[in-house]
């Protein structure tokens, strides 16, 4: 199990992390300009490290923060309606114990559960580049070796092609073709790697159009917890 020391070390590297210099400009850039309705908030600006249960067993990995949310109140998945909607159904599932989470002392906690980002920076247009991905790739492989997870719950495709390219890379998977991405599709991956779990992303673009439901990502979340429970590992 992961260790609480090694993970805010760990965290600590990461909001040092200055590898990807249009990032880095961009995040700083909206730091600075602020959006009108948080003009007299003070934005984090940095990149935005892991949060959640330093024991957890489930592992979810977003795309990237939003430049106005997560780079703004400097924790993944907070400060915008796509956390609002994520951490209402983490709440429900019983991963968290409020439904809200609105900055980083908030009193929020994750329980059996630890969120990141395959991006760590907020990217312009919300479009990481390939290598800015790949910059992230440690970062990632690190929180994977100190947590060892049984699950791993991607949202949406580049968070899945992501995970899937890490695997790749590292010589656990020979290829990412037989894991299309499907809204609750899972896998069995080889040897003692997690359970693998996709969901669409959490996004307003696919929560306002009613493409994913409140419902929706429950039934995902409840996969998982079945999944869980059972003492499954592959």
């Amino acid at each position: 199990m992961a260790n609480s020391t090694q993970l805010a070390q760990l965290n600590d590297r990461i909001i040092d992390c200055r590898k990807c210099p249009r990032l880095v400009r961009y995040r700083e850039s909206v730091a600075r300009t602020k959006r009108r309705s948080f003009r007299d908030e003070t934005y984090w600006g940095r990149p935005i490290p892991g949060f959640g249960d330093p024991r957890a067993e489930l592992l979810i990995l977003g795309l990237a923060p939003a430049a106005h949310g997560g780079n703004r109140t400097g924790r993944v998945f907070t400060g915008d309606r796509s956390g609002d909607f994520l951490f209402r159904a983490l709440y429900r599932a019983g991963f968290a114990s409020q439904p809200g989470s609105t900055h980083r002392d908030d009193g929020l906690q994750l329980k059996n559960a630890y969120i990141v980002a395959a991006i760590r920076c907020a990217p312009p247009e919300n479009q990481p580049l390939p290598a800015e991905i790949r910059n992230c790739r440690p970062y990632l492989e690190a929180e994977l070796e100190l947590l060892c997870p049984r699950a791993v719950l991607a949202l949406g495709k580049i968070a899945l092609d992501s995970y899937l390219s890490m695997l790749v890379a590292r010589g656990r998977i020979p290829s990412r073709a037989p894991y299309k991405f499907g809204h609750g599709a899972s896998w069995k991956l080889p040897g003692a790697l997690p359970r693998l779990f996709a969901a669409y992303h959490p996004s307003q673009q696919n929560t306002l159009t009613g493409r994913l439901t409140p419902a929706m990502f429950l039934g995902v979340l409840r996969q998982v917890r079945r999944c869980l429970s059972s003492g499954e590992r592959a």
